[in-house]
């Protein structure tokens, strides 16, 4: 008679939402790999810190009156912290990264993210180091640095500086965005909106005494911040922070890894630049590290399992405990074969 089995179909409904809310989650640092080119190709030079300003405030903006709900006690200034981290801080260094190196050292500076995270989760969050996802982060940093960095690469103190701090920046923010999640029944629209909404005003001041207003913007500048806003900040950050408050951290920042990529790809099919074969090698070395970053690992206690002869999966059972008649029952057999020791 064959043992029954247990169906391996809820395992793979289980597993459905979790590959859906990964790949969800990607789209946000897929939308800022695009953050390269518009820079370099639509906004006006010189102006990091205003074109910061109009990702972020007008952004905040529109969440705000979408979603109609404000931050209450101690989100006013949990909001502002994260804000900064995240875009205030984040967004100029990005900028001026972008600006003073070529977008292959800077992508590859921003793809270290995940290993600061690994750290950052040990000291704020609590957790062990996930040496597992520590060791693929180092492997997709050596696949992007693959992928984007040329011969002819430049390595401006200025822009190294920036291009870190702004790693270092946004890696906090993501983590201290996970211990604190959202308050219950906020949305992570709503979430975005105040800290973009935070960023913005904050940045405010800087650009507008810093860099001011530039002298001209047309109307690739003007669709440049209006993609910067609509999409890297109001859309793809709602899309962040939902990911983040259900997958573990350091996996999410592995998907950050997108980011460099998405640039190097449009790089090849928008601006006419082609990829030799070690970048294609370094370009799916990164993939397979983020995508091993998603992998579960294994949990002690975990059901092992066993293959059942009609070839489906059973769960192995404990052996039965020997009772006193089973004993009386396997003497007498020892007996009659002449095996009674």
């Amino acid at each position: 008679m064959n043992s029954p089995s247990v169906s391996t179909a809820p395992l793979a409904a289980a597993s459905r939402p979790r590959t859906s809310l990964i790949a969800l989650t990607a789209l946000a640092p897929a939308i800022w790999g695009t953050t390269y080119l518009v820079t370099t190709h639509l906004l006006p030079d010189g102006h990091p810190l205003f074109a910061a300003l109009m990702r972020s405030l007008p952004a905040g903006l529109i969440a705000l009156l979408i979603t109609r709900t404000l931050p209450r006690g101690s989100w006013w200034w949990k909001s502002l912290v994260l804000g900064t981290l995240n875009m205030a801080a984040f967004f100029p260094l990005l900028f001026i990264s972008a600006q003073h190196l070529p977008g292959g050292v800077a992508a590859t500076l921003g793809a270290g993210q995940p290993i600061i995270v690994a750290f950052l989760a040990v000291v704020i969050l609590g957790e062990r180091l996930s040496g597992r996802r520590l060791g693929w982060g180092i492997v997709g940093v050596v696949g992007v640095g693959l992928v984007v960095l040329g011969p002819g690469a430049g390595f401006s103190p200025v822009g190294i500086l920036a291009g870190l701090a702004g790693t270092l920046s946004m890696g906090t923010g993501v983590v201290l965005t996970k211990r604190w999640g959202r308050p219950e029944g906020v949305s992570a629209m709503a979430l975005a909106g105040w800290q973009l909404t935070a960023a913005g005003l904050v940045i405010a001041g800087p650009a507008l005494i810093i860099d001011g207003v530039p002298p001209v913007v047309d109307a690739a500048a003007t669709w440049g911040y209006a993609w910067l806003a609509v999409f890297g900040a109001l859309a793809s950050y709602t899309i962040w922070f939902s990911g983040i408050r259900q997958l573990p951290v350091t996996s999410t920042a592995l998907l950050g890894l997108l980011s460099p990529l998405v640039a190097a790809a449009l790089g090849v099919l928008v601006a006419g630049e082609s990829l030799a074969p070690v970048q294609l090698v370094g370009f799916g070395v990164a993939l397979a590290a983020m995508l091993a970053g998603q992998l579960a690992p294994p949990t002690r206690g975990q059901l092992r399992t066993t293959a059942s002869p009609c070839g489906g999966i059973s769960p192995r059972r404990p052996a039965a405990p020997r009772t006193a008649a089973r004993e009386r029952s396997d003497r007498a057999s020892r007996q009659e074969a002449g095996l009674q020791g």
